[in-house]
């Protein structure tokens, strides 16, 4: 483990700290990506919260009950992996695979405008989260959050140029 703080957009955001895997200090991992072994590619992980985050060596991993599990360099025990419990993963931008045209990554769309059909302001992306059936934006506007499903039909457009995602959801849902 590093002290350093990484600072983000050099480090992208592709899943999160679960649960302790046993009491050797294995975690699951709760990936963003569609292969679950995606995150096994990058030598160097960084975990944290609100853009501050550490570097952490990737010892060994597996698939295991249809998941991720991972062996991070000096988290030996349980309770060393129920600390990091919740906190992002984050591997550097730069060893990411190329995007096609139209594919972005999911940290790429926080801080973008979401729009209706309508045109109407509906606020600024905070966060993706997973919920297991489908993506979902979470979207504030000052005190108002607003959970959106990141699915068509009612993901409509992301112009990623722009900074707007357009999606077919009123004001007062």
């Amino acid at each position: 483990m590093s002290e350093r703080k990484l600072s983000l957009p050099d480090w992208v955001v592709m899943g999160r700290i679960g649960t302790p895997f046993g009491v050797k200090g294995w975690v699951r991992v709760h990936t963003y990506s569609e292969a679950l072994d995606s995150l096994s590619h990058y030598a160097e992980w960084g975990l944290g919260k609100e853009g501050q985050y550490q570097r952490y060596a990737l010892v060994d991993w597996q698939i295991q009950g249809g998941g991720l599990v991972a062996a991070l360099a000096g988290v030996t025990d349980r309770s060393q992996a129920e600390f990091l419990r919740g906190l992002e993963v984050v591997v550097p931008r730069n060893e990411l695979p190329a995007l096609g045209p139209d594919e972005f990554y999911w940290s790429d769309l926080v801080g973008m405008s979401v729009r209706n059909e309508a045109g109407e302001a509906l606020g600024t992306v905070g966060e993706l989260l997973e919920t297991g059936a489908h993506p979902v934006l979470v979207v504030r506007a000052g005190e108002v959050e607003r959970l959106i499903p990141f699915v068509a039909p009612v993901l409509q457009e992301v112009r990623l140029a722009e900074g707007v995602i357009r999606v077919d959801w009123g004001l007062d849902y």
